[in-house]
């Protein structure tokens, strides 16, 4: 058996370039090569980890020279925790680089010809923009670079944070995180420094053992908070002592859950929400309209640029109050309401069951009566024996996760032959994969990137597609 070809040193590469999934790039002997947490103007020596046909991966080994643009990242866990991996980069150029990928998706995957894409949207809050975070529990935390290259002796210690990206089982200890408004830190550490005082069991995410599972806290605009303690098994008095201890600490939570969750996944949709204290739901406003929130509801975790995203998609459908739409993966129904008062009919489709209870309800608060929505998977729900009994679309408005749309929607989609199709996506890649598939019969015509998440490479993106005249 053959020695393992040894991979090269490349010595000080400058970055160029931000790419893919917001890696940096490098042009080396015409080898592109993609390194993380680094900026263009960057001069770096690197040590190539994986080797491609047409690309390389890189690791830095050393510094020769940072870039002009480079500022202190905010947060004292940057470069461990998987989150806001561009803090040291400027938001202006964050949000050039988003653009930027925006019009790179297109163009690349999608071959369309573009019009003028509009300026992307900032967030005008560059942190505590989130109004949800999810915290895991582990009983032994992740030791960083330097403390495993100290002389110091760590005992084993639990975790309350974030996953170490890549490693299930891995959880960064988070003293402070600055993506969610406060009391989200003063609760996250009171109950971790609770817990381990009273020697509650961290969760082993290996094992499947322990007491402790995860902590999530939501927030409204107003100011109102909610808690859910995730459980991986009952224990009465230790899990009522915990739940009075938060309540007491905080008593401007107003709504306290707990989850009993004993399966190998973190995923709440399909557990039972247990209501401790409080209301059951929170209350969010957007242009007049209110939305019901509860522990398991989908809901745009950026609330102000939320609110922007859905009136582009508005803007986009053009609606003159004739018009049936289709909102596929309606969520909880916030576009489908959102627009309602300008459609004569809205149809939202959607997986989860409890969030089409969700969106059926908020239709009901803000007086809506011209709603329908249905539970069940896209490709199968969204059928041409569906569109017949409810209707041929004027406009499709489609919000489908990071996946994209199923070949099986795009071609009912096809079938059904709407005027205009406004697509909403939170991944450029698979938004102009299903844009080309599309292509024979729509062109694009309009474009709007808005930034949801800033700090990350994520970014969301609106495609107005029109129907070809004969």
């Amino acid at each position: 058996m053959g020695r393992k070809k040894e991979l090269p040193l490349l010595e000080k590469v400058r970055i160029t370039d931000i790419g893919a999934e917001g890696n940096a790039l490098a042009r080396v002997d015409n080898l592109v090569v993609f390194v993380p947490m680094l900026i263009p103007g960057d001069v770096v020596d690197l040590k190539v980890i994986k080797k491609r046909k047409k690309y390389l991966e890189g690791r830095v080994l050393k510094f020769h020279e940072y870039s002009s643009d480079r500022i202190d990242p905010r947060c004292k866990h940057f470069g461990v925790c998987g989150g806001c991996k561009w803090q040291h980069l400027p938001y202006n150029l964050q949000l050039k680089y988003k653009e930027k990928q925006v019009r790179d998706n297109l163009v690349r995957i999608g071959k369309i010809e573009l019009p003028e894409i509009s300026p992307i949207i900032g967030s005008p809050e560059e942190y505590h923009y989130r109004n949800k975070l999810e915290y895991t529990f582990s009983d032994k935390r992740w030791l960083t670079k330097e403390e495993i290259g100290s002389e110091n002796k760590f005992e084993k210690e639990g975790a309350l944070g974030f996953h170490i990206p890549g490693l299930f089982d891995k959880v960064l200890d988070i003293e402070e995180c600055h993506l969610q408004p406060e009391p989200s830190n003063s609760i996250k550490n009171a109950v971790r420094a609770y817990s381990l005082k009273n020697n509650l069991e961290f969760f082993n995410l290996r094992e499947q053992n322990g007491f402790l599972r995860n902590l999530v806290i939501r927030n409204s605009l107003e100011g109102k908070v909610m808690v859910i303690v995730v459980l991986f098994h009952e224990d009465i008095e230790k899990r009522e002592m915990l739940l009075d201890f938060i309540s007491a600490e905080f008593p401007q939570i107003s709504s306290l859950w707990y989850v009993i969750n004993s399966k190998r996944n973190d995923s709440l949709n399909d557990q039972t929400p247990v209501l401790y204290r409080g209301d059951d739901h929170l209350l969010e406003e957007m242009d007049g309209l209110k939305f019901r929130i509860g522990p398991k509801s989908f809901y745009q975790t950026n609330t102000r640029q939320g609110l922007e995203l859905y009136r582009v998609a508005r803007d986009f459908a053009g609606l003159t109050g004739k018009e049936v739409v289709y909102d596929l993966y309606t969520g909880t129904g916030t576009i489908a309401n959102f627009i309602a008062g300008s459609a004569s009919k809205v149809i939202g489709i959607e997986y989860v069951d409890a969030a089409i209870q969700d969106a059926i309800i908020n239709s009901e608060i803000n007086n809506i009566h011209n709603t329908l929505f249905f539970a069940g998977d896209m490709k199968d729900v969204l059928s041409e024996l569906f569109v017949m009994e409810n209707g041929k679309p004027d406009v499709i408005i489609t919000d489908p996760p990071r996946a994209g749309m199923h070949e099986d929607v795009v071609k009912t989609i096809l079938s059904a032959s709407p005027d205009k199709i406004v697509y909403v996506s939170c991944n450029p890649s698979t938004q102009a994969r299903d844009i080309l598939l599309m292509s024979d019969s729509y062109i694009v015509v309009r474009v709007e990137p808005v930034d949801m998440f800033p700090h990350t490479h994520h970014v969301e993106n609106v495609v107005l597609l029109e129907r070809k005249q004969d």
